[in-house]
């Protein structure tokens, strides 16, 4: 997917992907995907190493025990999740600390596992599904990187995504899906992935699915995940309504969200107790 050309013309700097998440990108893209070196490229980043054992250990993965390495963590989760993890702090670490973004990397790491979970459970690419949910809200963070104090404004007024599109629109000529989906596009990530931070906002609105893609499942996986994050009473009608637009059965896909919804609902229920 081509770049908005609106952005072209836009001093807008897209961050590159960090060293360690290229040769991690490499290592995953191996036939073989070889547990070892990814653990020891994770674990050879002492920041990063903290960051991803720190995510792993929170209420979110609801392990039985505190997991003390890198190699433990893919052990316990497979190498996707940690991965995934990885390319979460990775991402994180390419934007300043700020209050304002705190809630959209607390919703990005529910949103990739939600979605990579899912996809899983249906056999949609769930590397792809996670990644996307990972970065569906990334261009927010380049548009406050690129002007803080005229993008905080914004996020304030915005009563909800579709509001921000016209607002950034009106104040930069882009909106944070085309940036998000500009990102994607840098840091390597596949085109259905790509494309579902390009359409989340509308999709999420609408409940149909870009009919111009060939290949829409990641986009139906957004919209079960803002379901599930937003108000779960509605992901029957939901999964209803994006399921068949993306070729597959909504009996199906319900069941797989739904059991989803209880690992992780669980997950952080036995953390609680524990």
């Amino acid at each position: 997917m081509p770049v908005d050309k609106e952005l072209r013309s836009l001093n807008i700097d897209i961050p590159a992907q960090p060293d360690s998440l290229v040769k991690l990108s490499l290592l995953l893209a191996e036939e073989e995907v070889n547990l070892q070196s990814v653990s020891a490229l994770v674990s050879g980043d002492m920041a990063l190493a903290s960051a991803v054992l720190k995510a792993v250990n929170s209420s979110l993965y609801g392990l039985s025990g505190r997991v003390q390495s890198v190699q433990q963590a893919i052990t316990y989760l497979g190498t996707r999740e940690v991965a995934a993890v990885t390319f979460e702090m990775g991402l994180r670490a390419v934007f300043p600390p700020a209050p304002e973004l705190d809630p959209l990397w607390e919703r990005a790491a529910v949103r990739g596992l939600l979605m990579g979970r899912i996809g899983q459970a249906l056999g949609v690419d769930p590397w792809a599904a996670h990644s996307a949910g990972l970065f569906e809200e990334c261009g927010k963070a380049v548009l406050f990187r690129h002007a803080p104090e005229r993008y905080k404004p914004l996020l304030k007024a915005a009563a909800n995504d579709e509001d921000l599109l016209l607002l950034e629109h009106d104040e930069f000529g882009v909106s944070h899906d085309a940036l998000g989906a500009a990102l994607c596009e840098t840091w390597g990530l596949s085109g259905p992935a790509v494309s579902s931070v390009r359409f989340h906002v509308i999709v999420n609105a609408t409940l149909q699915l870009p009919m111009q893609l060939p290949r829409r499942a990641i986009c139906a996986l957004s919209a079960l995940a803002h379901a599930l994050m937003t108000n779960p009473d509605t992901l029957d009608v939901v999964a209803g309504k994006v399921a068949p637009q993306a070729d597959l059965d909504p009996q199906l896909v319900l069941r797989g969200a739904r059991k989803v919804q209880e690992q992780i609902e669980n997950a952080v229920e036995r953390q609680r107790a524990a």
